[in-house]
């Protein structure tokens, strides 16, 4: 990995653990994988997608209530795109933070097939190969570089180092202390396992992680 400049970085493709299609190797790294299925609140959300993107319009239940009530990842993020004028407007502030909760939430909530996949990327870097967004993932230049910020893939690797050194301390998942961190009109709060997973059960990769 190369940092090109500012929040920009660059990856060779054959030396990191990419995802395109959810249906590749590391697919279930995605946002749009299916096979995920949450609950916040005592609503179920059958994907992080979707929690994502509900969490654009806290002061909006009814269309949070169309977007969890998706059939698919892509379905969800179709049914926010008309009412984006409607998105909270620190958006840009908070959806860094949003999408890193949202992961949280996902290991939390299937922890032996989540953590098991993550830490099996080992210590490589993590990416989502985009052919259209540089900020979540990172784009092909052309040769066997990917070019981007790569935030997904950095939150991703973030979460695999606390996985890794610390994984008791993500059995539950606090709410961010933002305003109006709402579902369906309610405030968010702990979000967490029942039964948490013996820690000598957690898979542990070779080499150094880093973030």
């Amino acid at each position: 990995m190369i940092d090109a400049h500012g929040n920009v970085r660059c990856y060779k493709r054959m030396e990191s653990a990419t995802f395109r299609k959810v249906s590749e190797k590391f697919g279930g790294l995605s946002n749009m994988a299916g096979g995920f299925p949450l609950s916040v609140e005592g609503v179920p959300v059958a994907t992080s997608e979707a929690l994502y993107q509900a969490c654009r319009f806290p002061h909006r239940p009814e269309i949070q209530e169309l977007i969890l009530a998706s059939s698919s990842p892509m379905t969800a993020k179709m049914k926010s795109k008309p009412h984006r004028r409607e998105t909270r407007p620190d958006w840009s502030l908070v959806r860094v933070p949003i999408m890193k909760w949202c992961l949280r939430v996902k290991l939390a909530q299937n922890w032996k097939r989540f953590s098991e996949l993550l830490l099996s990327t080992g210590d490589v870097p993590i990416v989502e190969d985009s052919r259209t967004d540089s900020f979540w993932g990172a784009k092909p230049d052309g040769g066997d570089f990917l070019v981007g910020e790569n935030a997904l893939g950095r939150l991703l690797m973030e979460l695999r180092l606390k996985l890794h050194d610390a994984p008791e301390e993500l059995y539950e998942v606090p709410p961010l202390p933002i305003a109006h961190f709402m579902l369906l009109g309610r405030q968010i709060g702990v979000v967490g396992r029942k039964v948490y997973p013996p820690v000598n059960e957690i898979p542990v990769p070779q080499g150094t992680l880093f973030g």
